[in-house]
């Protein structure tokens, strides 16, 4: 195997691994809003502080740029869609 290939399959790898972090922290955050789940669980609780661990350096300056929309955070959908763009355009399939 070529070592830019590897290199590509990993970066993919990693990307496409981040846009589902960013989807299961959205809908982990939306079961901790409506009471689904509670953050006094520990696993819960080590799960969400690593989900936002990992996505907050990326959604972060999203945020800042688009506050939310009556209450809604859309900065997520704007940054999965830049991911799928860069998976889709920029990155050449492995």
């Amino acid at each position: 195997m070529d070592p830019i290939h590897f290199l590509i399959f990993i970066v993919r790898a990693l990307l496409e691994a981040l846009v589902w972090a960013i989807i299961v922290s959205a809908v982990l955050s939306w079961l901790v809003a409506f009471d689904v789940i509670n953050l006094r669980n520990r696993f819960v609780y080590n799960v969400a502080h690593f989900l936002d661990a990992v996505t907050r350096p990326i959604l972060r300056p999203v945020q800042k740029i688009i506050p939310p929309l009556g209450g809604v955070d859309i900065s997520p959908v704007i940054v999965i869609i830049v991911l799928q763009g860069a998976l889709t355009y920029l990155i050449p399939p492995a």
